[in-house]
């Protein structure tokens, strides 16, 4: 029962925001989508490749003249920060959309409150308050999704770093 309470009040959470919440809620379930796929990505896919990479890296013949190798090095190691770190430009983008967002859901409650102002005057504080209210929801929700964001975001940019140094490492030539 209290989870049906708990849908009710989500979906009354939701409805007192405006069109906005329901746009960063899909924004959200976006983001986190996209950073669920990178975790993946990091622990179950990437490490597969690298294993490759350094299965090919120790059958290389060494020389004297080891320029190809330094060249098939920074080829892989390239090819590691692309996979890495271009899918983090797009939740980056995203991160930075959240506030956007609820910069919009501000205006448009303002635009609700003055709407209200301009059919009734200052006599009907209950149109005021809904219309601030909508306005100041959006507003907190698309800080909290940006900050978690941040933190996130900064957590998969230091694994991707971590990573790539690590492969950087595994593939030297003593």
């Amino acid at each position: 029962m209290s989870l049906i309470d708990g849908a009710h009040a989500l979906l009354d959470f939701m409805a007192a925001g405006g069109v906005v919440m329901w746009a960063l809620a899909g924004l959200c379930v976006i983001y986190w989508t996209l950073v669920f796929e990178r975790l993946w990505f990091m622990r179950r896919v990437f490490p597969g490749w690298v294993a490759a990479r350094q299965l090919a890296w120790q059958r290389l013949p060494g020389g004297s003249d080891d320029g190809w190798q330094r060249s098939i090095r920074l080829a892989w190691l390239s090819q590691a920060q692309l996979q890495l770190t271009t899918p983090l430009r797009l939740t980056r983008m995203l991160v930075a959309l959240c506030p956007l967002l609820g910069l919009l859901g501000t205006v448009s409650g303002m635009i609700a409150v003055f709407d209200v102002l301009a059919l009734n005057g200052t006599g009907n504080p209950r149109g005021m308050a809904a219309g601030v209210w909508q306005a100041t929801l959006p507003t907190m929700a698309g800080m909290v999704l940006a900050i978690t964001g941040l933190f996130s975001l900064a957590r998969l940019e230091r694994n991707a770093r971590q990573a790539l140094d690590r492969l950087a490492d595994q593939l030297r030539h003593d």
